[in-house]
């Protein structure tokens, strides 16, 4: 039984989840402009948030980014450049430090949320959910540096990224190459998978529209009270 959970999870979910990420993300944009954005409070604890955003989105563009052209990028185009070992060596330094300046954003996003009544009356269980979801994903991120400390010869690191090239290119036998790593890179594989599967149900889609579609926005009208002049702000 373990045998065929383990193939469904590395071998048939990626798919399942990233059609329903491409699709539900089309149909949200479709049907439901009016939510495509991210929710506001930023009249509320604008300090923490402020800190929090900023330290969150640095944190979470590097650690994306790096996971997508390090997974995504065959061990031949770099080899002549870099030894396995010294490229895992460098993601977990980096990944490492991208990784906590993360947690720590996302922690204070987290808190403002739940500690502040107005703040938390406001958010729906999806904007909530989110947020607890990703600080767990961060958790198991940064967990995983120790145990790629424990095999710095970048053996670990060539097989997930072998992993990914598979499903990405449609090559079978995905699920075999991950059979023997430890099970915390596993639990952050499926949990990183699952993100993608909520993507498109939450607020995680002003993805789509950053920074580009931010700046073409038209501007609210709003006007000052007790006078008819009207002033132009972004939403």
């Amino acid at each position: 039984m373990s045998a065929y959970i383990h193939e469904f999870v590395f071998g048939i979910y990626p798919y399942v989840c990233a059609a329903v990420f491409l699709v539900g993300s089309l149909i949200r944009f479709d049907r439901e402009q009016y939510t495509w954005r991210s929710g506001s409070s930023q009249l509320l604890r604008k300090r923490q948030l402020r800190w929090g955003s900023n330290l969150f989105h640095v944190g979470i563009l590097f650690l994306f980014f790096g996971h997508t052209v390090g997974m995504l990028t065959p061990h031949f185009a770099y080899e002549w450049l870099i030894s396995s070992g010294a490229k895992q060596l460098l993601a977990m330094v980096s990944g490492g430090i991208a990784g906590v300046l993360c947690f720590v954003g996302l922690t204070m996003l987290l808190h403002r949320r739940l500690a502040d009544p107005r703040i938390r009356a406001t958010s729906s269980r999806m904007d909530i959910a989110i947020l607890a979801i990703l600080w767990v994903q961060l958790v198991l991120g940064l967990i995983t540096i120790p145990f790629s400390g424990q095999h710095l010869d970048g053996s670990t690191m060539v097989k997930l990224a072998e992993w990914a090239q598979h499903i990405v290119t449609l090559r079978p036998g995905a699920a075999d190459l991950v059979a023997d790593v430890a099970p915390v890179f596993k639990l952050h594989m499926a949990l990183g998978m699952t993100i993608f599967l909520i993507f498109p149900f939450g607020r995680l889609v002003h993805v789509w529209s950053a920074p580009i579609g931010y700046i073409f926005r038209p501007y609210q009208v709003v006007r000052r009270r007790g006078s008819g002049r009207a002033v132009g702000a972004r939403g």
